[in-house]
């Protein structure tokens, strides 16, 4: 599977890189993900940004970067001269202080923000890998040596994935169903297309149930 590099991808992310693992009694296989390395990085799209539901409704977080004289994705650095760290951690706070899990993982992300990686690449894969150990959801990330164009290679979903485009990934998974929010009952339904964070900290590990279509343990 082919997919591209996000910043707390959204929910449909993770249930692509969370498709293929198997997970039985006696042992875990876990899925394969190719992360795209070798294109340019794109403006207005998961890479640099992710929502968040907010009690007033969705909420772009952003990561500013440094439009250097390279372009590609690897070499896009993070712009620190401005204090978005300290923004989004008290934007998370403000969102999620109510939620179920949240006070469980916040030190952790929190910790690996402050770490200001020098790369965007740098900065999104911690922050993936660290979301995979979070939701059970056992994946290998491989990143491409060259790029495909697109629709040479198979499960490329590239270009499936982005905040301008209808998300049909879940349903085509069958796993477009809602999970507990916080601001719920004041916004009145489900809000679909935010940040995996959203639902890990509302759900915690009983995330992959949602990912895997998994049933919960029974004593």
């Amino acid at each position: 599977m082919l997919l591209t590099t996000a910043y707390f991808p959204p929910a449909a992310w993770f249930a692509l890189a969370a498709r293929d693992f198997t997970l039985s009694p006696d042992r875990v296989l876990p899925s394969a993900v190719y992360l795209e390395a070798s294109e340019n990085y794109q403006k207005q799209s998961y890479r640099n940004r992710c929502y968040i539901l907010a009690a007033d409704g969705p909420q772009m977080l952003q990561v500013p970067v440094v439009h250097g004289a390279d372009p590609a994705i690897t070499a896009v650095r993070v712009d620190y001269s401005t204090p978005w760290v300290v923004r989004t951690e008290r934007a998370l706070d403000t969102a999620y202080e109510t939620s179920a899990w949240y006070e469980y993982y916040r030190d952790g992300l929190f910790a690996l923000l402050e770490r200001e990686p020098r790369t965007l690449w740098e900065l999104n894969l911690s922050l993936i890998e660290w979301v995979l150990e979070r939701t059970g959801v056992a994946c290998t990330l491989s990143p491409t040596a060259d790029f495909a164009a697109p629709g040479t290679v198979p499960d490329d979903y590239r270009s499936r994935i982005h905040p301008k485009r209808p998300d049909t990934v879940l349903a085509e998974l069958g796993l477009d169903k809602p999970y507990y929010q916080v601001f719920r009952d004041r916004l009145g339904a489900f809000t679909p297309g935010l940040s995996i964070l959203d639902l890990l900290f509302n759900e915690g590990p009983d995330s992959i149930l949602w990912l895997k279509k998994l049933k919960p343990k029974t004593i």
